[in-house]
């Protein structure tokens, strides 16, 4: 397996632009099986296969939430609670696509949040720690949004001050946490913020 760190504004598979963590990786790595994907604008902790056996494993591991990922983020607003859950359910926005929306008929979407005290941040924001329990497209992004505390930088959900704070999404893959693919052996792999 291949652990990376995306860096924001890169695209983590093949799409409408000849650049991609796949398209880098596959000219040293002949066959590279992507397990998981970030959005575009999100930077952080990926994980790749090298075999088709350790491809099936990882994406089993994604599949069956036996993984463990957090994200950092910085968002618009004071948050009052140190800590909670948002529990909305997400489908596609099909007249505005890629955007997801909360909707009734959407699937079951759950994200748990505690607040980190920094002083780097802008002002009237609130980093957080974000553990996603379902892997929903954007759900990060959509539940903040949702709750009214937006993610500065994120040209899809945020309202323009909130847009912007920032010259970047301030949304990071900081942890990972999976079992190896042979051994079984849980591990886990970090990469620091850089907002």
């Amino acid at each position: 397996m291949l652990v990376v760190n995306k860096p924001s504004g890169l695209l983590s598979q093949p799409g409408s632009l000849d650049d991609s963590v796949v398209h880098r990786l596959e000219k040293k790595f002949p066959f590279i099986g992507q397990i998981h994907r970030l959005d575009q604008s999100t930077s952080g902790v990926m994980i790749f296969g090298l075999t088709k056996k350790a491809q099936s494993k990882l994406s089993i591991q994604f599949q069956d939430r036996q993984t463990f990922k957090v994200y950092e983020a910085v968002v618009f607003g004071n948050l009052t609670c140190e800590k909670g859950h948002i529990d909305l359910p997400l489908r596609c926005d099909w007249p505005n696509r890629p955007k997801q929306e909360v909707h009734a008929e959407g699937k079951q979407s759950l994200t748990h949040f505690e607040v980190i005290s920094s002083a780097a941040i802008p002002k009237n924001c609130t980093r957080l720690r974000l553990i996603p329990h379902t892997g929903r497209s954007h759900q990060l992004r959509v539940h903040l949004a949702a709750m009214g505390f937006p993610i500065i930088g994120d040209y899809f959900y945020a309202h323009q001050d909130a847009y912007n704070a920032a010259t970047r999404l301030n949304l990071h893959a900081k942890s990972l946490h999976i079992a190896h693919p042979v051994t079984g052996q849980r591990m886990h792999f970090e990469s620091h913020a850089p907002f």
